[in-house]
């Protein structure tokens, strides 16, 4: 398989994102900027299908159990704790938002990013700018890590 199109798999993919796929890329060769663009770019682009498929693919999972059990477990946890804060979600949710994304840590990226947003009900377009710009101070985090790394090794 391709590299660029491996990295970009693994740069829309729910676990990896561009945790994984920025290390990847520059491990098949290309340059830690190049590596950072194409990711950075192809994992802001996963959150408009995210948000399209929460809004209308959800109506039609939810008649599964399986679906049902999982989401509805997910949901709860999440309003109970947005409850405690509610007042401030709009205010200071975006900021959050943006800083939780930005955290380059499994679970942490665009598509947990987009479900939270989601789920607390906060203004799409603000959303998307958020996540977006979590992804991309990710992106740089993940490169200085790896541009690091590469030159500590390269002594």
């Amino acid at each position: 398989m391709n590299p660029v199109l491996a990295a970009i798999l693994l740069s829309i993919a729910p676990i990896s994102e561009l945790r994984g796929a920025i290390p990847f890329l520059v491990s098949q060769g290309m340059n830690v900027v190049g590596a950072a663009i194409i990711c950075t770019f192809f994992n802001i682009l996963i959150i408009v299908p995210i948000f399209l498929f929460l809004d209308f693919l959800h109506a039609h999972l939810v008649k599964y159990n399986l679906y049902k059990k999982i989401f509805n477990f997910l949901e709860k946890k999440v309003r109970k704790r947005s409850k405690k804060v509610e007042k401030n979600i709009e205010t200071y949710g975006i900021i959050a938002l943006t800083f939780f994304v930005a955290v380059p840590l499994p679970g942490t990226g665009a598509w947990t990013g987009s479900f939270i947003a989601w789920l607390l009900n906060l203004k799409r377009i603000r959303s998307f700018f958020a996540i977006s710009l979590g992804v991309i101070i990710a992106g740089i985090i993940i490169s200085l890590a790896v541009a690091g790394f590469i030159s500590l090794f390269s002594l």
